[in-house]
Parts: C-alpha cells; sequence; structure tokens
C-alpha cells in the first residue's frame, strides 16, 4: 500500500499543534508533529500523537444514541434523532416559555467554531439565553476582575521579548495554558532562560514549570492573594512601579496602597508559608524586568477570593507597565480575524452587576462570559416559573467537569430532555435522552480562528504570539458504514425543522438551504486581514508578517486603568481578617486536615483521553491518583497504591494513594474531570474519582460568578477499604 502524508493541525487540544497525518489506503496510522510548520517547529503532545487511537478506537460513537424506556441505547439515524429532538423542543418552549431551554458548551465548543456559532445562533433564535459555556468554571475570575481593573487596548508585553515573567497556579508544559505560548512551551521557556529570562513561580506543588524557574514560591493553597498583596507591598513600598506609565494611564494607586499595607512580609511568610525574603526577592526581581507579565493557570481561580487573585495579578503588571505602548510593534495582528486597531489606553467594562439580568438561584448576575454554570443543577431542580427542563451539551461532559457533582447527577436525572453530542458514551451521555454522534478532527475542515480570539480575553499573552494561521482539510472519511456528522448540522437541523432563524457572527443563515462547512468558514472568515484562500496556500501553516502594525496613540479623555476599584478594596480587607492555618488547621472551627488542589495530566485534557489505553498506561490501576506528600503518607500509615477516603464538607470520593515529593505537605494534588457517576465508586481504580463532587454551590460560592471553591478544598484523608458500590455524601 501507498502512504500519503498530509498536513493540518491537531485538535485533541487548545493548542492545536500543526501535525502530519500518515495515510494507508484511507486510514490515519500515524501522526507526528510538522517540522515545518513555523509556528510549532515539529512539537506535538503524547495526546495529539494518539489521534488514529482516537478515530478507530471501539468505544467511539458511529451512530447517534436514543435512550429507550428501560434506560438502555439503540442506533438512531442522525435525521430521525434532529426530528425528535426538535418536536420534544418545540413542546417544551410552547408550555414553558423558551426558559426552559439551555445549554452547556465545553472544551470542543472551543475547538470547532462553527459548533459554538450555530448553538448560540440556535439558542437565540429561541429566545433563550441560558447559555451556560465551561469559561464560567474553570477561569471566570480572569474577566471579572479585568472588568474591574480595565482592559488595555494595546494588549500586553510577550513573553518572546521578556526577561522577567511570573506564573501564578499555571504548569503550561503540561496544560498548554497560562501566560508562556502553548505552542512547544517547553522549548520556548528553555529558550527563553537561554537569552537570560528569569522565572518566578508560584504553586503548592514544584510543577515541571518549577523546575525551571529561578525563584519558586510553594505557598500554601488558597493563598495566592495573600502572597500576591505581599508581593505588591514590596514594590509599592520600595518604589519599584514605572512611574511614568502610572502617572500617565493609572487610578486607585493610593487606595491600593493603603489595602496592602497590613501583609507585610512577616505575616505573609506566617499566612501563606513562603519565606520573607523570598517574597522580597520575587517582587524585585520582577519588578526590576524590563519586559515581562504575571500570569495564571485554572488553579487560582477555582481557589477561594479567585477575583482579588485576578486582580492583583492585573495590579502587578499595571504598577509595573507591562503593557504594549504607543509606537511599538504589534508582534501578533489578527490573520483570520478583521483588522483591528491597538490603542495605548484602557478601556472601561460594566462592574455594576446589579443592573445585570439575574438567575433565579441566589441572584447570581449573567455577565459577558453567559450565567454561571455552578447555578445550572439548580435552575434544573427549582420548580416554577423559568424552570430548565431541557439541556443540550456541545462539546461537554457536565457529570466531570462542573462543580458539585452529586447535584448535578440530580438534575440530569430530572431533565426532560437532556440531549449530549458525544464521541462515545461518556458519564454524561449514559444519562442523555439522545447521544448525537460527530465527526473527529481529521474528517473535517478547519481554520485555526479560536485561538487568534484568546488574545486578552482569558488574561495576560493568550492567543497566538505572531500573526500566524492554518487551515486544515478534510484528511479521510468517517468509518464505512457509520452516520456522524459535525455539530453545527445538528443545530441547522433542529432551526430547519422549528423553523427558527438563526444569525450568527458573519450574518443570517439560510435554514432552507444548508450550506457546506466551506461556505461556512469562507463566511466566517468573509474580511479577514488575510483572505482564507491565502492561508490555504501554506500546508504547513504560516506566520503574515508582510506587514507591520503599529500601536497608536489613547484618545483625549480616555479612562484609566483601576488598581484601586472599592470591591477589590475591600475583599483584601476581608482577607486580611480572616484567620488562617495555624496550628494544624486552616481556618478557626475548621476541621480538615488537607487541602485538595486541582492538577492537570499530561495525558489527559479535562475529561478526555481516559479511553485511549496508550495514553492510559501510567495510569493503570491508579485512575488519576491522590498525589500526597511523603511525609503525610507515613503519618497516615499509608503506601502507593492504597485506597483513601478523601471527604469534604460535602461530599466523600475516593483515591489511589500515590507518593510525590512535589506535592507540599497538607496537600491533596488530583486531577479534575475524571470519574464517573457516584453509582460507579467501586472502580476508582479503573476510572478515577470525581474531584468535583467535593465542592457544595450552595456554600462558600463567589457571589459574582457563582463559582464554589473547586481547589484549596477543606478535606479530611483516610486510609480505607476498596469501596463497594454507590458514592456517598
Amino acid at each position: 500500500m501507498v502512504i500519503e502524508t498530509k498536513q493540518t493541525f491537531c485538535r485533541f487540544c487548545h493548542a492545536f499543534c500543526g501535525i502530519e497525518v500518515d495515510i494507508e489506503d484511507g486510514r490515519a496510522i500515524k501522526v507526528r508533529g510538522d517540522a515545518k510548520n513555523p509556528m510549532y517547529q515539529g512539537f506535538t503532545c503524547i495526546k495529539g500523537r494518539q489521534l488514529p487511537e482516537q478515530h478507530y478506537n471501539p468505544d467511539r460513537l458511529l451512530h447517534s444514541q436514543k435512550r429507550t424506556e428501560t434506560g438502555s441505547y439503540h442506533d438512531i439515524d442522525h435525521q430521525q434523532a434532529i426530528d425528535e429532538v426538535a418536536e420534544k423542543l418545540q413542546r417544551i418552549i410552547s408550555e414553558h416559555g423558551p426558559r426552559a431551554v439551555a445549554s452547556f458548551s465545553g472544551t470542543y465548543g472551543f475547538s470547532f467554531p462553527s459548533s459554538g456559532q450555530f448553538l448560540g445562533a440556535f439558542m437565540a433564535g429561541i429566545g433563550s439565553n441560558m447559555t451556560y459555556s465551561g469559561g464560567t468554571i474553570d477561569q471566570p475570575a480572569k474577566p471579572i476582575a479585568r472588568a474591574y481593573h480595565g482592559n488595555w487596548g494595546a494588549g500586553p508585553q510577550m513573553f518572546d521579548d521578556a526577561d522577567v515573567w511570573m506564573l501564578i497556579g499555571a504548569n503550561p508544559t503540561v496544560s498548554m495554558w497560562g501566560g508562556i505560548p502553548q505552542y512547544n512551551p517547553a522549548k520556548r521557556i528553555h529558550q527563553a532562560k537561554q537569552r537570560g529570562l528569569q522565572l518566578v513561580v508560584i504553586d503548592p506543588r514544584r510543577t515541571e514549570a518549577a523546575e525551571n524557574a529561578d525563584i519558586f514560591l510553594q505557598v500554601k493553597p488558597g493563598e495566592d492573594p495573600t502572597l500576591l498583596a505581599g508581593i505588591l507591598r514590596v514594590i509599592l513600598t520600595e518604589g519599584l512601579v514605572d512611574g511614568d506609565f502610572v502617572a500617565a494611564n493609572v487610578q486607585g494607586l493610593e487606595e491600593l496602597r493603603e489595602a496592602v499595607e497590613p501583609f507585610d512580609l512577616d505575616y505573609v511568610e506566617e499566612r501563606a508559608g513562603v519565606a520573607a525574603a523570598l517574597v522580597e526577592r520575587a517582587a524585585r526581581v520582577f519588578a526590576n524586568g524590563k519586559r515581562g507579565s504575571v500570569t495564571s493557570g485554572t488553579g487560582p481561580d477555582f481557589s477561594p477570593h479567585a477575583n482579588v487573585t485576578e486582580y492583583l495579578i492585573n495590579a502587578i503588571n499595571t504598577v509595573c507597565g507591562r503593557w504594549m505602548r504607543e509606537g511599538e510593534r504589534v508582534p501578533n495582528p489578527p490573520v483570520l480575524r478583521k483588522p483591528k486597531d491597538y490603542l495605548a489606553q484602557a478601556f472601561q467594562e460594566n462592574t455594576d452587576w446589579e443592573s445585570l439580568e439575574k438567575l433565579r438561584i441566589r441572584d447570581l448576575p449573567i455577565t459577558a462570559i453567559g450565567p454561571p454554570t455552578s447555578a445550572l443543577a439548580e435552575e434544573i431542580l427549582t420548580p416554577g416559573e423559568g424552570q430548565i427542563r431541557a439541556l443540550i451539551c456541545l462539546g461537554s461532559n457536565p457529570m466531570a467537569a462542573w462543580p458539585d457533582q452529586l447535584r448535578t447527577y440530580e438534575a440530569m436525572q430530572e431533565l426532560e430532555l437532556l440531549v449530549t453530542l458525544d464521541i462515545k458514551m461518556s458519564a454524561t451521555a449514559k444519562l442523555a435522552h439522545y447521544v448525537i454522534a460527530p465527526k473527529l478532527s481529521l474528517e473535517r475542515e478547519d481554520t485555526t480562528l479560536p485561538n487568534e480570539a484568546l488574545s486578552g480575553v482569558f488574561g495576560f499573552a493568550q492567543g497566538y504570539p505572531a500573526p500566524y494561521a492554518q487551515y486544515g482539510p478534510k484528511l479521510i472519511d468517517p468509518p464505512v458504514g457509520s452516520d456522524v456528522i459535525e455539530e453545527w448540522e445538528f443545530f441547522w437541523g433542529l432551526a430547519n425543522r422549528m423553523r427558527i432563524p438563526m444569525r450568527t457572527g458573519w450574518g443570517d443563515v439560510d435554514i432552507d438551504n444548508k450550506p457546506t462547512t466551506s461556505e461556512l468558514l469562507e463566511s466566517m472568515c468573509e474580511g479577514s486581514r488575510i483572505p482564507l484562500d491565502e492561508v490555504k496556500k501554506y500546508p504547513h501553516g504560516h506566520i503574515f508578517e508582510d506587514e507591520e502594525i503599529r500601536v497608536l496613540p489613547k484618545r483625549p479623555g480616555s479612562p484609566r486603568l483601576d488598581v484601586g476599584h472599592v470591591e477589590m478594596m475591600d475583599e483584601i480587607g476581608v482577607i486580611r481578617e480572616e484567620p488562617f492555618f495555624e496550628d494544624g488547621r486552616y481556618r478557626e472551627g475548621d476541621d480538615f486536615s488537607h487541602r485538595l488542589v486541582s492538577r492537570r495530566l499530561l495525558e489527559s485534557y479535562n475529561s478526555s483521553g481516559r479511553d485511549i489505553p496508550r495514553l492510559m498506561r501510567k495510569y493503570a490501576n491508579k485512575g488519576n491518583p491522590a498525589y500526597m506528600n511523603p511525609m503525610d503518607m507515613a503519618e497516615l500509615g499509608l503506601v502507593t497504591g492504597d485506597i483513601v477516603e478523601i471527604q469534604s464538607a460535602r461530599a466523600v470520593i475516593y483515591g489511589v494513594a500515590e507518593s510525590a515529593d512535589d506535592v507540599r505537605s497538607g496537600v491533596i494534588s488530583m486531577a479534575h474531570a475524571w470519574g464517573d457517576a457516584p453509582t460507579e465508586d467501586a472502580r476508582v481504580r479503573e476510572l478515577g474519582a470525581n474531584t468535583g463532587r467535593l465542592s457544595d454551590t450552595q456554600h462558600d460560592y463567589d457571589p459574582i460568578t457563582g463559582i464554589p471553591v473547586m481547589s484549596a478544598i477543606p478535606v479530611n484523608v483516610r486510609k480505607t477499604v476498596e469501596p463497594a458500590s454507590a458514592g456517598r455524601d
């Protein structure tokens, strides 16, 4: 047989690595990094190299599924499934109004932008704004803090020419996220270190990124805002601010100075568990750098006082002037997006939460990032006008991803209609009434457009660091005899049956004449800085640096970045008055001995990848291990491989103990989005445990985002026997 090699980009995760695919007799047989790709230069992770296993996995759904009255599933033609779902949705809307229908878009709603656009257009067409997303779970504090602080029109300073960088709870070499470009981050860190970059890492465990740090601050879980306030106090006290930038563009400096004044080095050392001299050194190293940034990952946004943590990150960057200035060359203008002006000025955002529409649950506001997913289970379970009765899940697995799994499990079973679009019978799919089987990445065409949209949305220095883009053509057909579709086709089909108007970001969609994917891509990229046809000329991807774009001056009367917003300053005061860890406990009246923190594993992407044997070899019989400090394990009489019971105030999960000397004493480190339904706890060694079950959406939640504590969760841990059956609360 002749082997043909083609180029595209991986969509296993958000990094979109450039890859080459060997194809034999119409079947993908091998994936490797594309050495000719100018952005990735041959890099791809272990997950992407298993794309053939993902496509030909025996558990992959090749036909949509319908649930019977007995709870079993059978194949259903996708057109018939659309007919039946449309009829059921129409009945629910007629009886209860459009608000009774909700949607949740997760990880893979991002990877395939036409899918998310069509879901949004469908929901707007029926008149429901109950459009929930994973962005309100993992990192909602980033846009909320940015709203309080203001947005800088020219964007942040970038990693490629930085001489200092600070990571807060981020491990880009594993997560491909957190500020350092996720395009071969290990190589980028190595190259940056060679040119003299100084790296500061703050984390409760010595991560892979921390191994490269010049300064590592192993903070206690949940104490990021304390540590950052201490760092800011040093910067302000020693006058290490960018005076010219602050004078021209910043307000609230004195309010910030007053708020962080009580966070002296002795207090920070006692509370955060980091030596005062190390805190002082980190502050000086960062502030004395010429270019760089402070960036964060998911963990800090899962933790208590996440909005303040992200706000203080903004404040450090601002008082040190870590923003692009007038006249500087913009390093990463858009390619497949429309051109824009980059202004060296602040832009204000709305923080009048009281003026926004509220959910029925705890008066949580619907902000610019959408309604808070943490309230969605209760919106389903709470009777009355506006109760959600139907849920459509796109590229997501709520049973694994949402906080408070026990409440989620109850809610999923309460729905009149649950529809998921999933490649397998995930924990959520096994509760759904319909499961729509989609095409996978090598069976469809797409572009790298989504990553261009990241810049400035979820924090500093996300998005491509250069004007790069790639078109990925369809490489293979779906397996013979299969009945799979692209997700956008499902939503177009619903709109066609229900006569629902659809308007996307690029215009109206004809609901009588179905478009092709190629036509959609052309529409999405219409008016782009670089035409899509030009991007298609470069099968290995391309960096379009032909045009030089400069930062423009600010407009007269422009607002200022705010580092002293009253609500944030008040919360900093609350933090200072809180009791904290001492005498073996974290809080007064706290009966919990440990804190459970979230982490990511290189071999899985949230709940994806756990069905691929080659990815799970090192986790055989371990699930998602409960990593613990060896001294803690010895004190508890544990050895690697023991089953432990981990109990929060809300619930119990089981884990497989694993010794890890990179984890701080008093900490348990576990990957989130693992596990299955509570009835499957006996399979903990196979399926892992769901850390979201330990969270309680009705307690210890943020009043704006609604997110409960999902990292730095207070827990007790003890050795136990193998679980026999269902989990317990």
